[in-house]
Parts: structure tokens; C-alpha cells; sequence
């Protein structure tokens, strides 16, 4: 045998449709009566005809879908670019909002401030376990001074320590070296406010004979001409009274969530309340 048996059907179809297409083509060019041969050769061709232009409907009909895929998922493509710039956009004038918002909160502030005062920008925050510094984007150029108090709408931050040109160093209310004079505002009971970390602050020197409950607010006293005066501080969370010792033992938390600052104001000099 010329060709392997497995091959043998298909070449035995195809000598079977070239003399089928080449009878079928001498008949073509004779006019008249169909003879036997040729409605044979039509009736064997007439199948397979049917099978071939199936195959290329059906091919032709691939193409197309391929054709309209490939135009579908370029369409997509730029559809799915202009989503996600116009999520940017959105996101972009959603920060500009609610920067506005904040702005407008601070500047409502500056108006109650009897003082000159400036809004700045947090620029670096000190997350160490030994200071609580945050620096702001204004210095002396700006009027900044050293102690010069630091404060946002929802209360006190701290006061500034450090200052350059254009930056300054703010030493927050928590840490432990802050120490603020402060008033319970309900009975206007002085006494200490000093940091402790994040854990809070404490509230000393109030003696144990005066009644502090908890929820009560804490402000600024305005002593020392530091701090303006009925400024939030924070709210008392705790309050104990040892059995020995002249003072109780107040925890308060404070008023400033300073895990999200990022504008700020800064008073300018300010002037002690004299009444």
C-alpha cells in the first residue's frame, strides 16, 4: 500500500470529490437533456456541497463574533481607563470638600480666639514611645513663637517648642512633658493636666474633698497666659480616691484624636484673661 491504512478513508474521499467535480464540470459545458452520471455525481456532491458551506457559515460566523470581541473588549478597556479617572477626579474633590470643611471649622475657631492667630499644615508626626511632637508647615516668618499655643476646633493640641523660618515643632497635650493649667468646668476646679502617653492624661492637684465625676470636661484655665481660656481639653474617664494622700486620682481623655490631624491654628501672641 502507498499510503498508511489510517489515511486511506480520507484519501479515498478526496479521489472521490476531484472525479466527481471533474464529471460534474464536462457536464456543465453540455447543454440540454441531465444525464444518469450527472444526476449521480449531483446527488453525491450535493451533501458534502451542504457540509462545506455550513463549515464556512459557520467559520465566517466565528470570525465575526472574534472581530466583535476584540472591538468589545477595546471598548471595555477605555470605558474601564475613564472609570478609574473619574474615581480619581471624585476622590480629588472629595478631599477638596472636606479640606474645606476643615477649613471653615478652623476659621470659624480663629474668629472666637481673641487673639492674632495662623492656620498651618501638619507635616511630620513623632510616633516614638518617649516624645509626642507633630511639626506644622509655618515658623517665625509666620509670627510662630516658642510656647505660642496650638489648637484645632475639637480642642487643645499642645503648644510649640521648637521653631525655624518655616517649621515648627509642637509638643502635644499626651506627652509626658506637657503640663497644662486646667479647670473642671462644672465647679471650676483648678488643677494640673499632664500627659501620659496614649494613654490619656491625668488631671492633678485636685484635692480630695472636691467632687469630680466622670464626664466631666476639662479646659483651659488661661493662667500663665499660655493657653486661651475655656478651651476643651479633654473628658474625665476615671476618678479614684485613695485612702491616704491629699489629692484623687483623675484619668481624662482628651478632646483631639491626634491620630488625624492635618490642619491647625496657632495663636499669636495670646493675652492672658484678666477678668
Amino acid at each position: 500500500m502507498l499510503f498508511p491504512k489510517k489515511y486511506q478513508p480520507t484519501i479515498i474521499a478526496l479521489i472521490f470529490i476531484i472525479i466527481s467535480i471533474i464529471i460534474l464540470s464536462l457536464n456543465l459545458r453540455q447543454s440540454g437533456k441531465t444525464y444518469l452520471p450527472r444526476k449521480l455525481v449531483l446527488e453525491a456532491v450535493t451533501p458534502l456541497e451542504s457540509i462545506v458551506n455550513s463549515s464556512i457559515e459557520y467559520m465566517s460566523s466565528i470570525w465575526k463574533r472574534y472581530i466583535f470581541l476584540v472591538g468589545l473588549e477595546e471598548e471595555n478597556r477605555k470605558l474601564r481607563e475613564r472609570v478609574a479617572a473619574l474615581g480619581k477626579e471624585v476622590n480629588y474633590y472629595q478631599e477638596m470638600y472636606l479640606e474645606g470643611m476643615r477649613l471653615r471649622k478652623l476659621l470659624a475657631l480663629k474668629g472666637n480666639v481673641d487673639c492674632p492667630s495662623v492656620v498651618g499644615r501638619v507635616i511630620g508626626i513623632n510616633r516614638s514611645s518617649v516624645f509626642k511632637t507633630i511639626l506644622i508647615n509655618i515658623g517665625t516668618t509666620d509670627g510662630i513663637r516658642l510656647g505660642s499655643p496650638v489648637l484645632i476646633d475639637e480642642g487643645i493640641i499642645g503648644r510649640v517648642i521648637e521653631t525655624s523660618w518655616n517649621v515648627s515643632r509642637v509638643l502635644l497635650l499626651i506627652d509626658y512633658n506637657s503640663n497644662i493649667d486646667a479647670l473642671i468646668q462644672g465647679s471650676r476646679t483648678q488643677g494640673v493636666l499632664q500627659g501620659q502617653g496614649y494613654e490619656g492624661c491625668i488631671l492633678k492637684y485636685v484635692h480630695r474633698s472636691e467632687e469630680v465625676q466622670v464626664g466631666d470636661k476639662i479646659i483651659s484655665s488661661g493662667l500663665a497666659g499660655v493657653f486661651p481660656k475655656g478651651v476643651l481639653l479633654g473628658t474625665v474617664t476615671k476618678v479614684e480616691k485613695k485612702k491616704f494622700g491629699l489629692f484623687q486620682k483623675i484619668e481624662v481623655t482628651q478632646a483631639v484624636d491626634f491620630s488625624k490631624l492635618e490642619e491647625v491654628i496657632v495663636a499669636l501672641p495670646y493675652k492672658s484673661d484678666k477678668k
